[in-house]
């Protein structure tokens, strides 16, 4: 197993325990936001994270929203990215990339789960 699909399957299972318990009791599109400095559609990571969360029952364009904001490589273009997922109100953000990414979430919101 390769490492982005081990950290994917990872980071679904940590994704997917809080959103199964609250899917099942609300019944609500459950918002998640990833924030990346490269494509994320494009990564063998999201696509690892969207088959797990789809096998634990949360489906993109049914009770999942995917909301993906792509800095295409300007780091600078990060904070206002993250910011941009706070506004949207998403339940938890995924930095995906730098550690410059990570900040950047953290510095937009100190209520939204970031992984």
């Amino acid at each position: 197993m390769n490492r982005r699909v081990f950290i994917g399957t990872l980071a679904g299972g940590l994704l997917a325990a809080p959103l199964a318990a609250e899917a099942q009791t609300s019944g609500r599109v459950i918002k998640l936001g990833i924030l990346s400095t490269v494509n994320p559609r494009t990564t063998t990571f999201t696509e690892a994270m969207v088959k797990r969360l789809g096998e634990l029952g949360h489906v993109e364009g049914q009770n999942l929203a995917i909301e993906f904001r792509n800095a295409q490589g300007d780091v600078t273009r990060l904070p206002a990215l993250a910011a941009e997922l706070v506004r949207l109100n998403v339940d938890v953000i995924l930095a995906s990339g730098p550690e410059v990414t990570l900040q950047a979430a953290r510095k937009a919101t100190a209520t939204v789960p970031i992984l």
